[in-house]
Order: structure tokens, then C-alpha cells, then sequence
């Protein structure tokens, strides 16, 4: 590994002493930030959204998990981001694929939304729960604490799916309409964004329920169709597949939307990674697929 010596002003100089040769591999870089080895950064983390169920009264994806908070880095460690991708839907009779994690370096992990419930199955748990679906009533998945709530109960009688759970409210259950779960709003990519709303459930011979604000799928209405999909970069949960009154088909659950991660901190520009902006007197990196997040004054190889 090579290592690299910093100095504090870019007119600065490094002296010599006699006898003494430099280190082999010695980098000179400048550099804005204080000399320090840590250095304050905030962050949200937004996983990928469940898939919707696929039935005649199918439950809505759960939104993937979202974490945010301030955490202290080291200026010479590289850290590795990962942004998950939705669950798919449910092609038929069937519980939709769970969202993937989205994590910040080694500690901050975020996990995909459960599945919405289809076919008889049960819905599955993740940072928001699925909703459960209305053939034989099944419960609604749970959330992981602190990073989502748990989706909405499918109904019998009428047979209407449960939302998928959102960040900021559970999924409304079957007898509510299966309305997915509200998302939050958050700031730190310098304008208010909402993140993380619970997908829409199915009905049968009935109007399916509405997407939850921040990226939830809502269903076709009345008319027999897909469910909607989440939001892409917003870790909305899908909706699960609606089937109007007359209708005999059956149709897909919606795919979950992707996550994301973003990281700022105070003053200009110091490292790399992701699309970067500047707002508000803050640095911003936002990422949209998978990175490295980097300070500048440091080369690892």
C-alpha cells in the first residue's frame, strides 16, 4: 500500500533532512479539509421495495428500509455503497420477491420490503412488512425496527388485499381500501423528498387501493390489470394485481422500486462517489447504484 503525506496549504513544501531519503510510493496531495483522521457526515439509506402479490385479492410490497442519522468516517478508508433494487412482482398466484438491501460501508444496512401476499401464500417481512391477501384472510408482514412498519391485513369479505407497509404509517388493511403505507419526507438532498411509501393491494370485482406517498405502486382501479410499480430511487413498494368486476384473468403484482443513498457533509467538494451537488452550504453525494464514497486526501491501493 502506498502512503500518502498531507499538507494543510497548497503553497506548503516538504524538507528534507539530511540523511534521510523520502519513502518509496510517497504521494504529495493538497487538501481543504482539517488535518484529522475523522470527519462528520449525514446520511439516508433507502432499500428496495417488495414486489406485489399476484391473485384475485392480492397484497401490496412493503417499502424498502429506510435508515438515516450522522455518523463519524475515517478520511482514509474507502466505503463501499450499495444500492438495492425492487422485488419483482408476482407473476400469478404467487407472493412477490422481497426488495434487496441497500447499506453505507460495513454497519448501516437497510433491508428490501417484504413481498405482497398471493395465491394463499403469506406475505414476507422485511423493513416494511407486505400486505397480507384476501382469499383466506392472511396477516400482513412485519417491519424491521426502526426502519419501516408493518404492511395492512388482507380481507375475506370483501376480498381486498392488504397495502404493503410504508416508513412513516403501516399499510392500510383490506377492509380500508388497501391503501399502502405513507412514506417520510427528508431534506438532505437539499429539497424535500419522500421515500419509502407501501404499494397498493389488490381487490376481486372491486376499486384496488391507492400507492403510499414516497414511491408506493397503486392497482388498476376497477378494470382487471398489473399492479403498479414502486418508484425507481425512492424504494416504493409494487402493488399487488387487481381483478375487476367480470373478470376471470389474472394478473402480475407490480415490481418494487429501487433505493437509494445519500450522503452530505458542511463545506465544498472533499471526496468522490456518486453524483455530487452542493446546497445549502453542504456537499452532496447521491447515489443511485452501487459506489465507492471516498475523501480526496487519501489514495488506498
Amino acid at each position: 500500500m502506498s502512503i500518502q503525506y498531507l499538507k494543510t496549504k497548497t503553497n506548503a513544501s516538504f524538507v528534507r533532512p539530511v540523511g534521510y531519503r523520502y519513502p518509496a510510493g510517497l504521494t504529495i496531495a493538497n487538501t481543504s479539509l482539517p488535518v484529522t483522521a475523522n470527519t462528520s457526515v449525514d446520511y439516508l439509506v433507502v432499500a428496495g421495495g417488495g414486489g406485489g402479490g399476484a391473485s384475485t385479492s392480492s397484497g401490496g410490497g412493503g417499502a424498502g428500509g429506510l435508515l438515516t442519522g450522522t455518523t463519524i468516517l475515517n478520511i482514509a478508508q474507502n466505503y463501499t455503497i450499495t444500492v438495492g433494487s425492487g422485488g419483482t412482482g408476482a407473476p400469478t398466484l404467487a407472493t412477490g420477491a422481497n426488495g434487496s438491501v441497500s447499506s453505507f460501508g460495513s454497519s448501516i444496512s437497510a433491508n428490501g420490503g417484504g413481498g405482497g401476499a398471493g395465491g394463499g401464500n403469506s406475505s414476507s417481512s422485511g423493513g416494511s412488512g407486505g400486505g397480507g391477501q384476501g382469499e383466506v384472510g392472511t396477516a400482513a408482514g412485519s417491519a424491521t425496527p426502526g426502519q419501516g412498519n408493518s404492511g395492512g391485513n388482507g380481507s375475506v369479505s370483501p376480498r381486498r388485499g392488504g397495502g404493503g407497509g410504508g416508513k412513516g404509517s403501516d399499510g392500510f388493511s383490506g377492509t380500508s381500501s388497501g391503501n399502502g403505507g405513507s412514506g417520510a419526507a427528508y431534506s438532505i438532498s437539499g429539497s424535500s423528498v419522500t421515500y419509502a411509501g407501501g404499494g397498493a393491494g389488490g381487490a376481486e370485482s372491486s376499486t384496488g387501493g391507492t400507492g403510499g406517498s414516497g414511491g408506493g405502486g397503486s392497482t388498476g382501479g376497477a378494470a382487471a390489470g398489473n399492479g403498479g410499480n414502486g418508484t425507481t430511487n425512492l424504494g416504493g413498494g409494487g402493488a399487488g394485481s387487481n381483478r375487476g368486476s367480470g373478470s376471470t384473468g389474472l394478473y402480475a403484482g407490480g415490481n418494487g422500486g429501487s433505493g437509494i443513498v445519500i450522503i452530505r457533509y458542511l463545506g465544498a467538494n472533499a471526496a468522490t462517489g456518486g453524483t455530487v451537488t452542493n446546497t445549502g452550504g453542504y456537499a452532496i453525494h447521491t447515489f443511485t447504484g452501487d459506489g465507492i464514497f471516498q475523501f480526496n486526501n487519501y489514495v488506498i491501493n
